[in-house]
């Protein structure tokens, strides 16, 4: 069976993946937040269940509470597809109360305000499938009554709720890797986080001691080798592999010069100034965020404040300037944002 995973993109959401992840060990995972992220999403899901008609398929969405409109929208696009041969089962497992007249209308659309999505979808796998043996439910199933208690608030249950809210913020400050270009690796890092967390759920004060050891555990994960290094260093090192590993993939060109295109990495003055002396065959490098604003950097071989000028009504310093493109539109493809700004390079 191949499963496409929709999720959101906070503790409960991450959580419902694990859980999946655990289960089916691969598939395809989505995280995204309400609004267009979550039609951009699924759009890109029934797009690429078209390569399995032969497979069986579980298409799920957790904790993520569809308007009447994409529900109807979305049943009819699964329902065509079943029409014409796929095998494909749809289910929503939510929590939010706002769900309920999609809840009522469509049967794939399950909802539950009495439970956290996490423990909806750790439950589901018992009720629908063949759950998970001890081993795995020694440590998983306390650390969903953990989420369950602090995502739905129940204070009464100290023990969980206090645990609950280190692990929520532990997993809501994960940045060192973007979750954008490398959204398989920045989910991987916060079921990483959350397994090492379950370790400590049976100590006494075990919410103390994750708490204290949550920048021990990041470090660990970012390592490269066994050199240590602060959490910084190591996180820019981490970014600066993971950019060359799919900088064919992020290769943009201006007038015979090479550059690497980002999108949403922020803050990218040490990152692209690593990336480019690591890489001298590149000669510049752009970031944009989701309202168009756009970061230019170079090292003295490309003018990037006549390029941000020209491109984006910007400019600045020769190896560093910015600039808006005010026709920009808010992607979750990131080819889409790289034949943007290929176009406009080309038009230079």
């Amino acid at each position: 069976m191949k499963l496409f995973h929709i999720s959101h993109t906070d503790l409960d959401g991450y959580g419902c993946q694990l859980i999946t992840k655990e289960y089916f060990k691969e598939g395809y995972f989505y995280n995204a937040n309400y609004g267009i992220e979550v039609k951009l999403t699924i759009k890109k899901v029934l797009e690429e269940i078209l390569a399995f008609k032969e497979e069986d398929i579980l298409f799920l969405i957790s904790d993520l509470n569809l308007t009447f409109q994409e529900s109807k929208d979305l049943d009819r696009d699964i329902s065509e597809l079943i029409e014409s041969g796929y095998k494909i089962k749809l289910q929503l497992l939510d929590h939010h109360v706002s769900g309920k007249k999609s809840a009522d209308a469509y049967y794939w659309y399950y909802l539950d305000d009495k439970r956290c999505a996490t423990k909806i979808v750790y439950d589901y796998l018992f009720e629908e499938y063949d759950g998970f043996d001890f081993t795995v439910s020694s440590w998983l199933e306390p650390l969903v009554n953990a989420i369950n208690a602090v995502d739905i608030w129940l204070d009464y249950d100290i023990k969980n709720f206090e645990f609950g809210k280190v692990v929520m913020s532990m997993i809501s400050k994960v940045r060192e890797v973007n979750n954008i270009l490398f959204a398989d690796l920045n989910r991987e890092f916060r079921f990483y986080l959350l397994r090492q967390a379950s370790t400590f759920l049976d100590q006494v004060d075990g919410h103390i001691k994750l708490d204290n050891e949550v920048h021990f555990l990041k470090k660990e994960f970012l390592k490269l080798d066994h050199k240590d290094d602060t959490l910084d260093n190591l996180s820019a090192a981490y970014l600066v592999k993971s950019l060359i590993d799919v900088k064919d993939d992020l290769t943009v060109v201006f007038n015979g010069h090479k550059g690497l295109l980002t999108y949403c990495l922020g803050s990218i003055s040490i990152p692209a100034n690593a990336f480019l002396k690591a890489n001298p065959d590149y000669d510049f490098f752009i970031d944009v965020n989701k309202k168009g604003n756009a970061s230019f950097r170079a090292d003295g071989k490309v003018d990037v404040s006549l390029m941000a000028a020209k491109i984006a009504g910007g400019g600045g310093h020769v190896n560093a300037s910015g600039g808006r493109f005010e026709d920009f539109k808010e992607s979750i493809n990131y080819q889409d944002v790289k034949t943007y700004i290929q176009n406009k390079l080309d038009k230079i």
